[in-house]
């Protein structure tokens, strides 16, 4: 019964307006970094895919009930992450109930997420996405999977997710920065063309939460 409470929640929202958050947790890590990032992305999927998402990205809190006006909800950083028990029990019953989660390793990350990812799955592990995954096929193809944005350590692009009935409902990209290649250009200097194949990526992550 709470799963289906939820989920109309969720329906009811999402139906008549598309808004996507960034996720403020605890722990210590940077939350805020890539300040610029979801501005860019929204206004380049608007623009390229037809989307119709408010321009300005909301802020939520893991064990907040507003996590559910969201279908979209990214989270990035540097260090380290915290669920608390009502952080996870809220997250879990988020995902499980349609919403999606996309966590962007900023680099530093990874040793931290993880834990908590298992926390909210325990019974699950990531697995990585394959390359003919519909994520990566449209609107914009990818035929080798997640593309490299930035590098950090030299090891290659990784895209890692949870699937709750066969649906991908946690993305978590790691060696492949796509938030600071959807910053502004003066941020990292990155060339337009990677920035460009950023921007196509985020736009395709978009594309599937809204049409799947």
């Amino acid at each position: 019964m709470r799963k289906i409470i939820y989920l109309l929640l969720f329906l009811s929202t999402v139906s008549f307006s598309q808004e996507i958050a960034l996720l403020k947790y605890s722990g210590g890590g940077d939350w805020y970094a890539n300040p610029t990032s979801l501005p860019n992305l929204i206004k380049y999927a608007n623009q390229n895919i037809h989307t119709k998402i408010k321009v300005k990205p909301g802020l939520v809190e893991p064990s907040s009930p507003d996590l559910f006006s969201y279908p979209f909800v990214h989270a990035t950083g540097h260090g380290n992450v915290v669920f608390s028990p009502s952080d996870v029990e809220n997250i879990r019953n988020y995902l499980t109930s349609g919403g999606f989660l996309h966590i962007d390793d900023n680099y530093g990350m990874n040793q931290y997420i993880r834990n908590e990812i298992k926390k909210l799955f325990p019974n699950q592990e990531l697995v990585e996405i394959p390359a003919n995954h519909p994520i990566f096929q449209k609107p914009f193809p990818f035929p080798n999977g997640i593309p490299k944005i930035h590098e950090h350590d030299g090891n290659r692009p990784q895209a890692f997710g949870i699937f709750v009935e066969g649906r991908l409902v946690l993305l978590y990209t790691f060696e492949v920065d796509l938030g600071d290649g959807w910053e502004d250009a003066e941020v990292h200097n990155d060339p337009l063309e990677v920035r460009e194949k950023a921007l196509k990526m985020g736009a395709n992550i978009l594309n599937y939460i809204f049409n799947n």
